[in-house]
């Protein structure tokens, strides 16, 4: 009987952690600074020494919290925030939703996704850019600036390569926001996935901007949607082993970079290196980004 009575015991504390482990929802939220409502320019509000760059590292801030905002709405149990503009330094930790956790300042070997693994649910980009060279884009780049980057042949922006690292440890992207051009591309890459276009470029620094409230709402009700739709949107995955393809603006840089075992240079200006997985891959972009030119 005794036995009985312990084998119903530990079928039903099973059960009940099982249910509970079912019911953690763990949200990753990786926030740039370029794509945020009302940045135009590097000069005035996305650098540092910009005339408005307080200003807008609150309003960073404030876009990141309705994310998390959103996320918890979908029935989150767990945030994890990475500041991924800069010098990592930009959202406010005060003003900051008490509820997330914040990973900043570099270097850190998954770069803009440094935290993320399987035990989260899903990921969502906050105040994304297009690729290096596409029109109508606000501040159009890839990383440095002085690069542009290509997964397995395939020409990625920064949300690309991002959502590659999550996608090997099978994390979907549900949101993104940013101008109307990155929205686009991301639909592209990772499928239906709920996006908020917080401004329309006209150019390179050039856009028509709404009201930072109303960017706002759009960012909390897409990262609602999108969380609570993430059981039916696929993870990003690369093949393995993962080819990594950088083209430099600065023939120099490929040059020294080929000087690393394992790297072919196919061109003056381009450097492919062969990695295992996306973390591997991730951890020698992060070596190359710190070249100077």
């Amino acid at each position: 009987m005794k036995r009985t009575i312990s084998f119903f015991l530990f079928t039903f504390l099973a059960a009940n952690l099982a249910a509970a482990q079912e019911k953690k929802v763990k949200v990753y939220i990786s926030a740039d600074m370029e794509g945020i409502g009302g940045v135009s320019t590097w000069g005035i509000q996305a650098s540092a020494s910009g005339r408005e760059y307080e200003k807008f590292r609150r309003l960073m801030t404030e876009e990141v919290n309705e994310a998390v905002g959103g996320a918890f709405d979908a029935g989150a149990t767990e945030v994890l925030v990475s500041d991924s503009h800069g010098d990592a330094q930009n959202i406010d930790v005060e003003l900051l939703d008490k509820r997330a956790r914040l990973v900043r300042a570099w270097p850190r070997p998954l770069g803009m996704m440094q935290g993320v693994d399987d035990s989260f649910g899903a990921v969502v980009f906050i105040g994304y850019h297009a690729a290096e060279g596409e029109a109508n884009a606000v501040l159009s780049h890839t990383f440095t600036g002085r690069m542009t980057i290509k997964l397995n042949g395939t020409t990625v922006p920064e949300a690309g390569f991002n959502a590659a690292i999550a996608g090997d440890f099978g994390v979907p992207v549900v949101f993104l926001s940013g101008d109307q051009t990155i929205c686009e591309d991301a639909k592209r890459l990772f499928g239906p996935i709920e996006t908020a276009a917080v401004k329309q470029a006209t150019g390179f620094y050039s856009a028509t901007m709404m009201h930072p409230e109303e960017a706002r709402g759009l960012i909390r009700a897409g990262v609602k949607r999108g969380v609570e739709r993430r059981g039916g949107l696929k993870p990003y995955r690369q093949p393995h082993p993962v080819k990594l393809e950088i083209e430099f603006k600065d023939t120099i840089n490929a040059e020294v970079v080929s000087y690393l075992p394992s790297v072919e240079r196919p061109r003056g200006n381009t450097v492919i290196f062969t990695g295992r997985d996306m973390v591997e891959a991730s951890k020698f972009l992060q070596v190359v980004s710190n070249l100077h030119p």
